[in-house]
């Protein structure tokens, strides 16, 4: 999968999974402070990117609660948006 369909695949799951679907997801928008994620959310995140692109497990300490969009992206597709 290219980079640039990955990135729209994030960023769809995502806005899918975003508790707050008022606010629109932007690549600087923050996962817990911007969207409304909590860790429960996170977790079925985490779950959901690991089964969408094969990645091994998330740690506790790989919890992407402060990150931004453009952070999720990055770490899965190894480029910055």
């Amino acid at each position: 999968m290219a980079a640039d369909d990955a990135a729209a695949r994030i960023r769809s799951l995502i806005t899918a999974l975003a508790p707050d679907a008022r606010r629109p997801v932007t690549d600087e928008s923050r996962l817990v402070a911007d969207l409304g994620f909590d860790c429960l959310r996170l977790t079925e995140l985490a779950s959901v990117l690991e089964d969408a692109f094969g990645l091994r497990p998330f740690g506790p300490a790989e919890a992407p609660g402060s990150l931004r969009v453009a952070d999720v992206i990055a770490a899965i597709t190894g480029e910055r948006p």
